[in-house]
């Protein structure tokens, strides 16, 4: 069974969420990688990340470029490092690849957010791609911060509730 989310996703979707869940994202949801998701952050602690509007909202671990877009490792450090700040903020879904550390799962845990691993699949996506715009830090080129709304974007709950399919 394929679990239907809308975006943004509420306290009862994250909680009803279980480690291996099938789930399909309908919405609109961020991208944000290595060189953006540090710069979110200091936003956040500045109070200046209203704007964003990123609570109850799906970051997707990747680019936006011509090519389409399609998962980094969610295990980088400075991807890794965004997961707890960004929960607490609000973010209630991770969108990447790989496996995150124990610590990561527990801060998800914590903060009622979900991590879910999508197929690293760039012509699927793009098909399920409706708009793409630049939000923040356009200097950043295909890695600012972009807004997507997409439709029925595949995805497998990779951690949810302390638990995670890579144990």
């Amino acid at each position: 069974m394929i679990i239907d989310l809308q975006t943004p996703i509420t306290e009862e979707a994250a909680a009803s969420l279980r480690a291996g869940d099938k789930v399909s994202i309908s919405g609109y949801i961020f991208c944000g990688r290595d060189a953006v998701l540090p710069k979110v952050i200091q936003l956040i602690h500045e109070g200046k990340a209203d704007f964003l509007g990123l609570k109850g909202g799906v970051i997707f671990h990747t680019a936006v470029s011509p090519a389409g877009v399609g998962p980094t490792s969610s295990n980088k450090l400075e991807i890794e490092s965004s997961i707890a700040p960004l929960s607490e903020y609000g973010v209630k879904l991770h969108l990447g690849k790989g496996q995150l550390h124990p610590e990561t799962v527990a801060a998800l845990a914590k903060y009622n957010a979900i991590y879910a691993v999508i197929p690293p699949v760039t012509a699927l996506l793009g098909d399920k791609t409706l708009e793409s715009e630049l939000i923040a830090f356009p200097e950043l080129g295909m890695e600012a911060l972009y807004r997507l709304k997409v439709d029925r974007y595949p995805a497998v709950i990779a951690a949810a509730h302390g638990r995670s399919v890579y144990e």
